[in-house]
């Protein structure tokens, strides 16, 4: 599966600016041959605490935005939103994952960021999600989750790929660079991160997209890049390649 990271800038607070703005990277990852189009955390929205202001309904205008944009291209389209979702008192920083047959898969935020206050204004998920499409499979979280190496090793064995969309600040960069490649080393997995550029909220962000190869390696970078596509192809039987030369995940203990 050919993998596209879109590391690109968003309007604050301008759901229909920024699918305008989503539209033709879209067109570019999916004319690259994509399969996966990987958007950025509260990629309509920026990451806002703004709830009463932002936040939509289930399966609101961001959602199907992404099904559209999924169906018009035939690839796999996801990004996080804020999205409410039916039994929760607060809205939840919620990935989509759309398909070409307008299937949809979700997975909310296990860790709100709390140093920013998202936990005060969004309800934290409470489940992993590992989804299977197109033979890869994909295991889904957002930025602030990255920190957190356990429910990585949770879904390892039925992972070959982990999906980060985030909006990692400028001022944390090297932490962001450092974690995706110890998430992909550790797990001996790909890795692909979509960060955004620009400025939202008065927070200043560099982008540093990356798709990592399951023993560490570099596949594609966006550092410096501004506004980009990256590329990489997902390979599942190197996943099991890797694996079996070095089974370092049947030496856990849990």
């Amino acid at each position: 599966m050919k993998v596209a990271a879109v590391q690109h800038d968003i309007v604050w607070e301008d759901p229909p600016a920024n699918f305008a703005r989503l539209a033709p990277m879209i067109e570019r990852a999916a004319a690259g041959d994509a399969r996966l189009v990987v958007l950025t955390e509260m990629c309509t929205t920026g990451f806002s605490m703004d709830t009463a202001r932002i936040a939509e309904p289930f399966d609101g205008p961001s959602a199907r935005v992404l099904r559209h944009q999924a169906c018009a291209h035939g690839v796999l389209v996801c990004g996080s939103v804020p999205e409410r979702v039916p039994g929760h008192d607060k809205p939840s920083n919620c990935l989509v994952l759309a398909g070409p047959d307008g299937s949809v898969h979700r997975y909310r935020k296990i860790h709100p960021f709390t140093y920013s206050g998202e936990d005060e204004h969004y309800d934290a998920g409470d489940q992993l999600v590992t989804v299977t499409v197109e033979g890869v499979h994909l295991s889904l979280f957002v930025c602030y989750d990255l920190r957190f190496a356990d429910e990585f090793w949770a879904v390892a064995q039925d992972t070959d790929c982990y999906v980060i969309p985030a909006n990692w600040p400028e001022r944390r960069r090297d932490h962001w660079r450092v974690l995706l490649r110890a998430r992909a080393i550790e797990n001996l997995a790909y890795v692909v991160g979509a960060n955004r550029v620009g400025t939202g909220g008065g927070v200043d962000y560099v982008g540093d997209s990356a798709i990592i190869g399951p023993f560490g390696e570099e596949l594609a970078d966006g550092a410096g890049a501004g506004e980009t596509v990256l590329f990489a192809d997902v390979e599942p039987e190197v996943v099991q390649k890797t694996r079996a030369r070095y089974p370092f995940l049947v030496d856990r203990r849990t």
